[in-house]
């Protein structure tokens, strides 16, 4: 409100000093030769010739003077040649509007001053004026609205994403920038409001799971200090430190993505795939490479991530790990996952990438896990540009992988 005020005034100051500066201008404009101008030497000689008709006679020369002043509601006065005032008819002259010089006989022997009153005309001008003064200012008023109160309804939508009510949007109608810039402040508002809500979800998630693992190991090392079976204690104990390092190595990876913390650098292909079956314990005759090109530009820890994700998925959920393949297709790398399991049921592929979906394994037929391991390599892949995929394999089994851009 205070910048349209500002913008109003400021127009209003502008019209106001433009209207005076034309004021000035057409009033030294009419000083200048043009037809009022001829108009006006015509009637000083018109009332030169007349006065000089009837200057002789004092008779007819006041009864011509006292016929102009009553006639035409003027001012007259009679004056010789030395400016001295001879006679005077109708009201006190104010000011002079015309003075014609009377001669007789070629000398020069007196004037004739008229003053003609005050306009009768002026107020219609002023009344112009005024109306076009009011009208631009109006004008003036609907424009600083047009301009203030788009930057106002931002401002309001900033304060109130600053004080946490991310569900606020700004409704904008104005230019074709205003609402651009109010349509990107409303996607920022939607992202920031998701990526909150996913956080959150995510530390939720974590910190139910964590406190299943967490409560095993103090039971086992309750069991180790009573000195019970130590060895498979602690194979049990590393156990459940690895699944917890696995649940914050994938909130870690989820929060990088989160601030766009990509490290991207020249990767070869094969590399990655064997370094992550060495991380995950299987043998490289698994790996099969059929690409041609094999280099790409990635984050080594995420795809890394990634494909441990794939990896420890077909161990849990597809029955074993039967193939990791990395083809080349259509301008791009895909690493894939084969695994030795029944497969998807129907429609389950194409759910199989949402968060917190958590798969059965092959033996109990018990939920296990976060459930954040094929959400995290879909948002690995989308953050390398590319996108993943789940499908069944004809001779059986499931193939899930993500594909990269070279």
């Amino acid at each position: 409100m205070r910048l349209q005020r500002r913008l109003f005034l400021w127009f209003g100051a502008s019209i106001f000093i433009t209207g005076v500066v034309v004021a000035v201008a057409l009033s030294g404009l009419g000083h200048l030769e043009g037809p009022g101008r001829t108009r006006l030497r015509g009637a000083v000689e018109l009332l030169s010739w007349q006065a000089a008709q009837v200057w002789t006679s004092p008779g007819g020369r006041a009864a011509w003077a006292a016929h102009l002043a009553e006639g035409l509601g003027w001012a007259v006065q009679l004056e010789d040649s030395m400016h001295q005032r001879l006679e005077r008819y109708g009201p006190p002259p104010a000011r002079t509007d015309l003075l014609a010089p009377v001669e007789v006989g070629g000398a020069l022997v007196g004037y004739v001053r008229i003053d003609a009153g005050p306009s009768r005309e002026w107020w219609k001008l002023v009344l112009v004026l005024c109306l076009l003064f009011g009208m631009l200012w109006a004008a003036a008023g609907r424009v600083a609205r047009g301009i203030a109160w788009p930057l106002a309804e931002l401002t309001r939508v900033a304060r109130a994403l600053g004080e946490g009510k991310l569900s606020t949007r700004a409704q904008v109608h104005g230019t074709a920038e205003v609402r651009e810039l109010a349509s990107v402040m409303n996607e920022m508002a939607s992202r920031i409001e998701r990526q909150l809500r996913d956080q959150r979800e995510l530390l939720a998630g974590v910190s139910h799971e964590l406190r299943t693992p967490l409560a095993r190991v103090r039971l086992l090392l309750e069991l180790g200090r009573s000195g019970a079976e130590t060895g498979r204690t602690l194979d049990e104990v590393e156990g459940e430190v690895v699944e917890m390092d696995r649940m914050v190595g994938e909130l870690l990876a989820s929060a990088r993505m989160d601030f766009a913390a990509l490290s991207r650098v020249t990767l070869d292909a094969r590399d990655v795939a064997a370094r992550a079956l060495e991380r995950a314990g299987l043998p490289s005759t698994l790996l099969h490479v059929d690409a041609v090109r094999r280099t790409l530009q990635g984050d080594p820890t995420l795809l890394g991530r990634g494909l441990a994700n794939l990896l420890e998925n077909a161990r849990r959920h597809g029955g074993g790990v039967s193939a990791l393949h990395v083809n080349e297709e259509g301008g791009a790398l895909v690493f894939s996952v084969e695994d030795s399991g029944p497969g998807f049921a129907a429609g389950e592929s194409a759910e199989a990438f949402q968060p917190f979906r958590r798969g059965t394994t092959s033996k109990q037929g018990e939920q296990t896990g976060l459930g954040l391991g094929l959400a995290l390599v879909r948002r690995i892949a989308e953050a390398h540009g590319g996108q993943a995929f789940a499908e069944n394999r004809s001779g059986g089994g499931a193939r899930v992988g993500f594909r990269v851009p070279l």
